[in-house]
């Protein structure tokens, strides 16, 4: 498997690996990086990947300099490797919400992670990121995703999934391939808090969604994640 390295916005970098034996027509975990005076790593991939995403960020700054390690939920392709990074770079902490560590990461951790509550910002010089829950959206007690003020780069884990290898950036309609997905793997937890976790977002009017399965999108990011918001609006209502 190759990982490839795109940047989708200034100093930030997607790696994406594609497994072709995943779904109908194969499935790609992205992970991304922040190059600032903290860098910043949003998800980590599976232990496996640990190698070829570890080797990706030491191409952009050495590992031991990594700052901050973050992600949206608890499963194993956000957050599998997160004790192999934080051996790796001694200085790093794992950054998530009050119920994520609660009920996960203070166990599951080998140092002591950062709890950030909803809203709250980390600086990492140059950058400027801001922690948002988004409970059961679109799955987990702890889901959350975070939104870069700098370059209006919002890292939205498993919402807008799409299949297949697509570019790493794409402007066109990402709401149809997210409804596919979501079709082929149910992946969402189907009830208020999805659509409204996806109007808040919107509201914030980023530039670009970094998406963890599939393309980045940098089209009408405000709309499309309204637009997948009445989709599943209309699922709820039927």
């Amino acid at each position: 498997m190759e990982t490839r390295t795109d940047e989708i916005a200034g100093g930030i970098y997607r790696f994406s690996t594609y497994v072709p034996d995943v779904g109908p027509t194969g499935f790609t975990f992205n992970q991304f990086f922040v190059d600032a005076d903290e860098p910043l790593l949003f998800h980590t991939g599976m232990r496996a990947l640990f190698p070829a995403v570890s080797a990706a960020v030491a191409r952009i700054r050495p590992v031991e300099q990594l700052r901050w390690i973050t992600f949206g939920h608890v499963e194993a392709d956000e957050c599998g490797a997160m004790n192999l990074f934080l051996e790796a770079a001694p200085g790093a902490e794992v950054a998530h919400g009050e119920v994520g560590c609660l009920v996960s990461i203070d166990d599951l951790a080998d140092r002591q992670p950062r709890r950030l509550a909803d809203g709250e910002v980390i600086d990492l010089g140059g950058r400027r990121i801001r922690h948002l829950d988004t409970p059961h959206a679109p799955h987990n007690w702890e889901a959350r995703v975070l939104y870069e003020e700098t370059t209006g780069v919002l890292f939205c884990g498993d919402l807008m999934t799409q299949l297949g290898n697509g570019p790493a950036l794409t402007d066109t309609d990402l709401v149809g391939p997210a409804t596919v997905a979501e079709d082929v793997f149910h992946p969402t937890s189907i009830g208020p808090a999805v659509p409204a976790a996806l109007n808040r977002l919107a509201d914030l009017e980023p530039t670009t969604l970094a998406v963890m399965h599939g393309s980045s999108y940098t089209g009408d990011c405000a709309r499309a994640l309204r637009d997948l918001a009445d989709v599943y609006e209309e699922r709820i209502a039927h």
